[in-house]
């Protein structure tokens, strides 16, 4: 078959344009009377994170006190969080630099209840390796920027302006291997998430 019959073959079966389906339909499908805050802490819990409801940051600052070991590296992306080093002044370091941060505490201003998700943007994470390769992950949320589904968080990031951003749901665990679970193997052994009320 020549080129000119295959070309003209293709063309003559190209497809009619179609609009996008409108996706309110799954709004209403996957609509349950459940607050959006216990379904997220369902939902993220049975996916291996830590979830707390804290009415301030001095309550996020008194757990982490008791989780975690004076001395130990912490990074910060959050401003009011004074004890720990500030994430924005660290920037210009090299990612091998943080190799040794124990705890990573960011903001995000997305999170999915259907999926435990969390939506954060480079500019979040400071510096893109942050959420990545500490051991362990902090991440604090609002209520109010919890959505019920995925197709919501897609509408809401959809046009918005990033270079970079990353859906995270839980610590990191692979079954890869032997099909067993291991958790942390190729990211935060754990994803505590705290919930402002």
């Amino acid at each position: 078959m020549s080129r000119d019959k295959i070309l003209a073959a293709v063309k003559s079966n190209q497809f009619n344009r179609a609009e996008l389906p409108d996706l309110e339909i799954l709004n209403t499908l996957t609509a349950t009377n459940e607050p959006l805050i216990q379904q997220y802490t369902a939902i993220a819990s049975a996916g291996g994170s830590f979830v707390y409801e804290v009415p301030d940051l001095e309550a996020i600052k008194t757990i982490l006190h008791k989780e975690f070991k004076p001395g130990v590296k912490i990074i910060s992306g959050i401003q009011g969080l004074d004890d720990y080093t500030f994430a924005g002044d660290v920037t210009h370091e090299l990612s091998h630099s943080f190799a040794d941060v124990e705890l990573t505490i960011l903001q995000s201003n997305l999170g999915v209840a259907e999926n435990g998700a969390l939506w954060l943007t480079e500019t979040q994470m400071n510096v893109r390796v942050l959420p990545f390769i500490s051991q362990h992950l902090a991440v604090i949320i609002s209520k109010d920027d919890l959505v019920p589904t995925m197709s919501q968080a897609y509408a809401k990031i959809g046009n918005a302006d990033y270079g970079y951003g990353a859906f995270i749901s839980g610590p990191s665990k692979t079954a890869d291997i032997e099909q067993s679970l291991v958790i942390g193997a190729h990211g935060p052994r754990s994803l505590s998430v705290f919930i402002l009320t």
